[in-house]
């Protein structure tokens, strides 16, 4: 295996080519333009590393230098984890670090797997050597708070994946952070060495009590929220629906701004399908459908219809 470590990755070159497509949805919405800082990339992948974290996740290392290099935190790739029909469409995975070479130069990716279906079983068993096709990066990223504000990261189970890249570039900008990650069990806690490494304070709950407050990470949350005064705080919020939706409820509720990370079915990533259409307000309050794989998956928390959001 090459010499390669996780370092912070700060910014992106602004000056590479770039892609404009219409999020427009029809019914009247006057279409707006979503740009790409970078043209997305499809390479054949090789598996570099692979790291078991427990019986239904584990870790992939993809060598991938030109998506690293151009990613931002919170966008994503499309994986093709076959070569034939089954399962036909690309499966959508958060880039959950940016590896580099001694000489700190961008050289791979990680994604974090949880074995679901056929697609993640397949990524669950892979070995080094083998190879993937990798698109990407894609969607819109995060907005990395900047001090004096504070930034609040709310994790539940998998949904850890995009927070490692926004949390090295909140560290390079000073941001103080504090990473809220719940999980059922202690043994689902995964990773959390990456988010201490960077100076980010840790506000774990499970949901038997084996690590952390007891219950759902509303608990650690609500209590924070709470003690918190004047200060300026923004929240992300990536992980179950019903989660980030409780998230949204409480920033609006303290007038906090939220940016959330869906997780939606997406077929193609690229916004041509129109599998990942969900719900938002317009600025005449007016419910409209934009496809989340463009106009996020990061999104503005209050503009989002939370009923009938699917996962």
């Amino acid at each position: 295996m090459r010499n390669l470590s996780i370092q912070p990755k700060v910014g992106h070159d602004t000056r590479a080519p770039s892609i404009l497509l219409h999020a427009g949805t029809g019914g009247g919405h006057r279409t707006r333009p979503v740009y790409w800082p970078h043209m997305p990339l499809d390479v054949g992948a090789a598996v570099i590393a692979t790291t078991r974290l427990s019986g239904d996740y584990n870790i992939l290392t993809l060598d991938a230098p030109a998506i690293a290099a151009a990613a931002a935190p919170g966008q994503f790739v499309m994986i093709r984890t076959s070569a034939g029909s089954d399962p036909l469409l690309r499966r959508p995975f958060s880039i959950f670090e940016i590896v580099r070479d001694a000489r700190g130069t961008p050289a791979a990716i990680t994604i974090l797997n949880k074995r679901v279906g056929v697609g993640t079983s397949r990524l669950a068993c892979a070995r080094e050597g083998d190879r993937f096709d990798v698109l990407g990066p894609l969607g819109r990223p995060f907005t990395p708070a900047a001090p004096p504000a504070e930034a609040w990261l709310v994790a539940g189970g998998v949904g850890l994946a995009p927070f490692a890249t926004l949390a090295e570039a909140l560290a390079s900008l000073g941001t103080s952070t504090t990473l809220f990650y719940g999980a059922r069990r202690a043994g689902e806690l995964f990773r959390t060495e990456i988010f201490e490494r960077l100076g980010v304070r840790l506000a774990l709950a499970t949901e038997d009590g084996s690590r952390g407050d007891r219950g759902l990470i509303t608990v650690p949350l609500d209590r924070a929220l709470a003690a918190r005064g004047a200060a300026p705080v923004r929240l992300y919020a990536c992980g179950p629906t019903p989660m980030m939706r409780a998230v949204a409820e409480r920033a609006a509720a303290h007038g906090l701004a939220c940016e959330v990370s869906l997780e939606q079915t997406m077929g193609c990533g690229l916004g041509g399908c129109y599998s990942c259409v969900v719900r938002v307000r317009g600025a005449d309050g007016a419910p409209h459908y934009v496809r989340s794989c463009i106009n996020g998956p990061v999104m503005d928390a209050a503009s989002l219809v939370w009923e009938g959001l699917g996962h």
